[in-house]
């Protein structure tokens, strides 16, 4: 169900289940969560418009944990079926086999 809000001075408006943030990349939901985390720490919002940016913070971090879910899911897939994991840890020093 989407919900309307009203714009608090200084937060973008959203829809807090719309698709505006899961067209974001990853790096430009990360810049945006930045700027609400300012913005709530600096104390200039109302209760209104912290629990707006809230929201939205909320809704970002999701979208970028379901982007590091998938970008994972994709990695364990290139590697399924190789014996790269059971290597170590690289080290710049190593030569390559």
């Amino acid at each position: 169900m989407a919900r309307t809000k009203r714009k608090a001075s200084g937060v973008k408006a959203s829809k807090t289940d719309g698709p505006e943030s899961t067209s974001l990349t990853i790096e430009e939901a990360l810049a945006r969560l930045q700027e609400i985390v300012e913005k709530l720490e600096s104390g200039e919002l109302t209760l209104d418009g912290s629990l707006l940016a809230f929201e939205e913070g909320i809704e970002l971090s999701r979208t970028c944990g379901q982007r590091l879910s998938e970008a994972e899911q994709r990695v364990e897939v290139l590697l399924d079926g190789k014996d790269l994991g059971t290597r170590g840890p690289f080290t710049p020093d190593e030569e390559m086999d």
